[in-house]
């Protein structure tokens, strides 16, 4: 019988714990935290939990099985990454892969990920086809997506899970943009940019790789020799490739903003850019990205354009919450890297910015670079002293010790026409535990305040 050791027993670890007894395997589960919870599942899942086992001990349970998997949670130091057994280390969607012939529509990138899946596996469902949307952020691992069974996955995949993959082959694979995050894992940006590059590794010639030409670092190594090679590139951006980055995209036209229209690589209309509920500059990005990963994928164009203009956004990604005098409140507490901010912040000519968190090594002084923007800043969480060194001499900055609190500030801040943005910047962990914990609890203090002032 063949035997595996799943590191981390969370969401995904279990989805593989599960789905490997259910083929028969014998399956060891380490998880160095465990909860109560946690040794009640491993109960469930009829799997043995080896309690925060030392390096030796570690190596010993991998060389008596014939793989060991890792959850995405799972911290860069943690001794199953220096094991001195020969037996392989992936992650969880490549195992996953390796159990379907269906083919699979990859996307990773620093920002937008979970947006374009669930745009592409809707066009690809209105355009008749059984299309799943799978990954961590979509709420449904791969693994059990594929166990179940669909014609076509459309996954969300991460730096730590491309990472650990050796055979992972999409059909289409996208990589959306890049910008620095995770440093808390990788050791520097290149190993990230690596990680990510890692999504083409194995594509062939019959395969699709989705490019932003108008990302400096995305574009360059998508020219890398062999990186993005053998088989067909198309490229996606608002600018199209053209006065973006260093130089022209050589690889021909890409999905762009035309005018008026975002259009195909052949001028073909695909949308109006009226027709969209949202149009900032994320926004198009997002849609153009969508485009070009369901129609390498053999999405109807029509169906396209109709999952585009009646996508009405995901939460706390600048949803809006409330409205009052004159204010607008937006939660886009997903926004967890300066990057994500910044895109933010471009859609707004006035804002009062809440922002700050635990910081996952990042440079938050960039966020300055859009200081014109910016009315004043609230800053909070363990990061509220970077935050406020950001903005120093350029625009008032208060901090606040609670969310309720930081709504307050903002809101006496803002004048109106202004939007008050909870735009972080920061994981969520110093307060929180997850970013849409930190999301529904600005909401609720935004609905508060609101209903005060009635």
């Amino acid at each position: 019988m063949s035997r595996a050791v799943v590191v981390g027993l969370a969401v995904t670890g279990r989805a593989v714990a599960r789905r490997l007894t259910e083929r028969g395997w014998d399956v060891d589960v380490v998880d160095d935290r465990p909860t109560d919870a946690t040794r009640s599942a491993a109960v469930e899942l009829g799997v043995e939990l080896t309690e925060a086992p030392d390096p030796d001990r570690l190596d010993a349970m991998a060389r008596r099985a014939e793989l060991v998997v890792v959850s995405p949670g799972v911290p860069a130091r943690h001794p199953v990454f220096s094991l001195g057994a020969p037996t392989p280390v992936v992650s969880e969607i490549e195992l996953a892969s390796t159990w379907t012939t269906a083919p699979l529509l990859a996307v990773t990138g620093t920002n937008g990920k979970t947006t374009v899946v669930t745009l592409v596996a809707d066009m690809l469902r209105r355009s008749g086809r059984d299309a799943v949307a799978a990954g961590n952020s979509i709420g449904e691992t791969l693994i059990d997506a594929v166990s179940v069974g669909a014609e076509a996955y459309v996954v969300e995949v991460s730096s730590f899970q491309l990472a650990l993959t050796r055979t992972f082959r999409p059909r289409v694979a996208g990589w959306l943009n890049f910008a620095p995050d995770h440093l808390d894992w990788h050791p520097d940006l290149d190993d990230y940019r690596r990680a990510k590059a890692r999504i083409w590794a194995n594509q062939g010639p019959d395969d699709t790789a989705v490019v932003n030409v108008d990302d400096a670092v995305v574009r360059r190594t998508a020219l890398e020799p062999g990186t993005a090679a053998p088989g067909r590139v198309v490229g996606f951006g608002i600018l199209g490739g053209s006065g973006a980055a260093d130089e022209e995209w050589p690889l021909g036209a890409a999905y762009r903003v035309s005018g008026e229209w975002l259009v195909g690589p052949d001028g073909e209309p695909m949308v109006e850019r009226d027709a969209l509920p949202r149009a900032l500059p994320h926004d198009l990005a997002n849609a153009l990205a969508a485009l070009a990963v369901a129609r390498a994928g053999g999405a109807d164009p029509v169906a396209c354009r109709q999952a585009l203009v009646e996508f009405e956004g995901l939460p706390h990604r600048v949803a809006l919450v409330g409205d009052s005098g004159g204010v607008r409140f937006f939660d886009d507490s997903k926004a967890t890297t300066p990057a994500s901010v910044l895109a933010a912040m471009s859609g707004f000519d006035s804002m009062v910015l809440i922002a700050g968190g635990r910081n996952k090594g990042l440079d938050l002084s960039v966020l300055s670079s859009e200081a014109s923007r910016v009315r004043a800043v609230v800053a909070i969480g363990e990061a509220a002293g970077e935050v406020e060194a950001a903005f120093a001499g350029l625009r008032p900055v208060e901090t606040a010790s609670s969310m309720r609190e930081a709504v307050a500030k903002a809101a006496e801040l803002a004048r109106p026409g202004d939007a008050v943005v909870l735009s972080p910047g920061c994981a969520s962990f110093d307060w929180y535990g997850s970013y849409a914990e930190r999301g529904d609890d600005f909401a609720r203090a935004v609905a508060e305040l609101i209903g005060a002032r009635r």
